[in-house]
């Protein structure tokens, strides 16, 4: 098979389409012939050398795919060759064939072209997990999406919306502040503003956000924490603005707050806070979702595998909405 290969640590221009030795499906495995995959931001650190895979996950990168099941491994059951699935991958999904642990495993999500399909996994484990099995995200709620245009925030703003909550997102421009009220978000902030806190308590009887689902880290931490209502919910989930920050631990206090940091990546598969765990929770919550309609694919671009690197390049440059899926050229 092909798939995506690192020469060496850098930027887009280090990564090679090669020819590589087929996976093979181990005990409670599934090989899945990869009709599409897409670029999350954690892919750009691994290929700069910051995000190396976890141990025993494949150092190809890939978080997510789509395609049909080709093989089953021993003991695996419930799902047979020819499927059409998608899963949550610790890595090698810029490959034509990866072989996955079945509880990583979804069927191909209704109404939904196995290309997009390869975009969702990871955003769905992502977001899910993090709204409702850390958060404990509730209907009239409101959430706070920062980042409402990206990957994560595209699914984010649709599924809190179809389970009740209010949503208000940030964006930069007025045109993705526009894309965000029209995926379901009834307040759009410019993320730059110094008045959100101001904004989210005038909208909420002087309350605040319940949730914040943030992407930034230690930039946004002291305003993030001054934005939350009275029993909040900071969950942390991307460091764009850095690891380091002190944090008011009186405001927190008075607040009756609680910050979380999660990662997907680096879990196992079993055990309660396991990959399959979260799999089973999105495909039982989230699944009538995308079934109704109410939770829809945003891509921005497909592009060839093989021309990943240039993905990369539209993903370093800014300006994406949703997400970018890579098409294997061959399936």
């Amino acid at each position: 098979m092909y798939a995506i290969t690192v020469r060496e640590p850098g930027g887009p221009e280090v990564l090679e389409w090669t020819e590589v030795d087929d996976p093979a499906p181990g005990p409670g495995e599934v090989l899945i012939d990869v009709a599409a995959t897409a670029v999350n931001r954690a892919d750009l650190l691994q290929r700069q050398g910051f995000y190396p895979p976890p141990p025993g996950a494949s150092p190809i990168i890939g978080l997510e795919c789509a395609g049909r099941v080709a093989a089953l491994g021993e003991g695996v059951e419930g799902w047979h060759t020819g499927d059409e699935v998608c899963a949550l991958l610790s890595g090698g999904g810029y490959a034509q064939k990866v072989a996955v642990p079945a509880g990583q495993v979804l069927p191909a999500p209704p109404g939904w072209s196995l290309t997009d399909a390869g975009g969702l996994p990871e955003v769905a484990c992502t977001v899910w997990s993090n709204l409702f099995d850390v958060a404990n995200l509730r209907a009239g709620e409101l959430v706070l999406i920062q980042g409402g245009t990206g990957g994560i925030g595209t699914h984010a703003i649709q599924v809190a919306a179809a389970v009740g909550a209010r949503v208000a997102a940030t964006a930069g421009s007025e045109d993705r502040r526009e894309r965000c009220l029209s995926l379901g978000a009834e307040l759009a902030l410019d993320y730059r503003s110094e008045k959100i806190a101001e904004e989210l308590r005038e909208a909420t009887e002087g309350r605040g956000a319940d949730v914040i689902l943030d992407n930034m880290g230690a930039a946004a931490l002291a305003d993030n924490i001054d934005r939350l209502a009275p029993g909040g919910r900071l969950v942390i989930i991307g460091l764009q603005g850095g690891v380091k920050a002190e944090i008011n631990l009186n405001a927190m206090l008075r607040k009756r707050a609680s910050v979380t940091a999660t990662n997907l990546r680096g879990r196992p598969t079993a055990g309660p806070d396991g990959k399959a765990a979260i799999v089973a929770a999105v495909r039982a919550g989230l699944w009538p979702l995308l079934e109704s309609g109410q939770v829809k694919p945003v891509v921005q671009e497909t592009l060839p595998l093989n021309e990943a690197g240039r993905a990369h390049q539209l993903l370093t440059d800014g300006g994406v909405v949703g997400k970018l899926v890579l098409a294997n050229p061959d399936f």
